[in-house]
């Protein structure tokens, strides 16, 4: 639970007693590769935090593909937070796409947690804003602006990220199908 409480104390020092009330509501669990941690249709129950491993954030398209828009390795906290904010189904999907180790915490109890400790709510907005405000900003500008070439060229700035990747994993990042992304990638090398 260690890189857990560090994680979170990089984007806001937490106190002892809120420490201790958050390890009081989560546990460590184990993803197997193709398990689902949260499946689209459901109401999502937990946040997550990778402590090993690599999961995916995807959507079902209108011919039944898996189109994936977001990855998640270690250090970072994946969860539907839309399904959990209006405490309803999801669209999103995330699976694990290699074993992974997570430690989980029950949503209503952790939002309980964020009304009662000041610094783990300080926490959470740092966390919002850097990681769904910041960060995301870009990635949408991307998908509207830059072709699947330019967006690869990204990805392969990236390479622990894609390095982990399977091809098909992204070509539907991407948006493209696995013939195109050969295309792009032949492209590349020539």
């Amino acid at each position: 639970m260690q890189n857990f409480i560090e994680q979170i104390n990089s984007y806001y020092p937490l106190s002892a007693e809120t420490t201790d009330a958050l390890l009081g509501i989560s546990k460590e669990d184990c993803f197997k590769k193709n398990e689902l941690l949260q499946k689209s249709g459901e109401t999502a129950r937990y946040y997550y935090f990778i402590k090993s491993g690599l999961v995916g954030y995807y959507t079902i398209d209108e011919d039944g593909e898996q189109v994936y828009k977001l990855f998640f390795a270690e250090k970072s906290f994946p969860a539907a937070t839309v399904s959990i904010i209006k405490n309803e189904p999801g669209d999103f999907s995330i699976i694990a796409l290699e074993d992974c180790t997570v430690i989980k915490y029950p949503a209503k109890e952790y939002r309980k947690l964020l009304t009662k400790y000041h610094d783990l709510a300080l926490f959470h907005i740092r966390y919002l804003e850097q990681n769904w405000v910041v960060n995301k900003e870009p990635l949408e500008i991307s998908l509207k602006h830059e072709t699947a070439k330019q967006r690869y060229l990204k990805l392969l700035k990236e390479p622990d990220l894609y390095n982990r990747l399977k091809q098909h994993h992204i070509a539907s990042y991407l948006g493209v199908t696995p013939t195109q992304l050969s295309r792009i990638r032949k492209e590349i090398k020539d």
